[in-house]
């Protein structure tokens, strides 16, 4: 039997314009959209004091920030619209184009960013791993945000639970998932990126992995991030019809390589600093 449980019928709009306002009459500013831009702002006001660490300009961290903007929302778009709903997508390509309806997915983000960053760090002479290492401390501060986002859409969320935490989304976007309470799997992820921002920042500040351990920052992140997304995942309802008959998920499936490669990384730059 439940005996208690959170009712969580918090609106998903910080507010919206009068209609007689031109062009934004009736439209609203939403919470996902306002952390996401949030997580831009302070992840720039981090890694400037990250680079300036190391005596490196604010001309370089504009073009780095331009490339993680771009990389982000093109890769995160992307990365839904092909790895979640590809049949539609490809059937109705210039819906990928509609970002504002929603659909971004972390395992595309992080493919499109390390793909930018290869092309940055080639540019500005530096190797992949020390750009990496540096500019996932502020992706993983940015992927709390964004749970926290999933939170106030009220997606993204677990099974039933009987559990005293347990959230009733009554603002869901299935009414069949309205009535029960479940698990506030966004406020899991959410806390595990938040703990893992914290232990990389301090690996960078206080014990200089980002140069005694080239690759440590962002073999943790990997390992944190997706291990975590891995397990979060057996929670979760799916998020696409296809997943329902599926032993594991497809962000399973996607967390399993990142972790691997985590791994690989991490022991490679231990195994060198050994040396």
């Amino acid at each position: 039997m439940i005996l208690q449980f959170i009712v969580w019928d918090v609106s998903p709009e910080i507010f919206s314009f009068p209609d007689w306002i031109p062009l934004l009459g009736e439209r609203g500013v939403r919470w996902y959209g306002a952390l996401f831009a949030a997580s831009f702002v302070v992840g720039y006001y981090i890694m400037e004091k990250v680079l300036k660490r190391e005596n490196i300009g604010i001309k370089v961290l504009d073009e780095l920030s331009t490339y993680m903007i771009v990389a982000t929302v093109v890769g995160a778009r992307l990365g839904h619209c092909l790895f979640y709903e590809p049949d539609y997508y490809l059937a109705n390509p210039l819906d990928i184009l509609k970002v504002w309806e929603g659909g971004l997915a972390s395992h595309g983000a992080a493919v499109g960013i390390i793909i930018a960053l290869y092309f940055f760090s080639r540019k500005n002479q530096k190797t992949i791993i020390w750009t990496l290492d540096r500019v996932v401390i502020v992706v993983a501060l940015a992927g709390f945000f964004i749970r926290m986002g999933n939170l106030m859409n009220s997606e993204i969320f677990g099974h039933i639970t009987d559990l005293p935490w347990g959230f009733q989304f009554v603002r869901s976007a299935d009414p069949a998932l309205r009535a029960d309470p479940r698990h506030p799997t966004q406020i899991y992820e959410g806390l595990v990126y938040l703990a893992t921002f914290f232990f990389l920042l301090r690996s960078f500040f206080k014990y200089d992995m980002g140069i005694k351990q080239p690759g440590y920052i962002f073999g943790i992140f990997l390992i944190a991030i997706f291990g975590s997304r891995f397990f979060i995942e057996f929670l979760k309802e799916p998020q696409v019809g296809f997943e329902a008959s599926m032993a594991l998920n497809m962000g399973q499936i996607l967390s399993i390589p990142f972790v691997i490669g985590g791994i690989y990384i991490w022991y490679n730059g231990w195994k060198k600093r050994q040396k």
